[in-house]
């Protein structure tokens, strides 16, 4: 699994990358977690909005902090 944080560094993305990298070590899951803060990039997604969150190269969410819980809920 590849989770990608989409953001250029402000505080609700490096949040993010938080909770995911929690929320990866609870569901006892594998994810490369990777940070994407080049803006072309995160354009490419057609997110307008960060941060953003990626699973498998899908959008499951823009623009909102999700806790550890929501993002556990996403990649199990």
């Amino acid at each position: 699994m590849k989770i990608e944080i989409l953001g250029t560094g402000c505080a609700k993305c490096k949040a993010l990358e938080e909770n995911a990298k929690q929320a990866v070590a609870k569901s006892g899951k594998f994810a490369l977690i990777e940070k994407v803060e080049d803006i072309t990039k995160i354009m490419e997604y057609g997110v307008m909005s960060t941060p953003g969150l990626v699973i498998d190269g899908k959008v499951v969410s823009t623009g909102k902090l999700l806790s550890v819980d929501e993002i556990a809920a996403l990649i199990s």
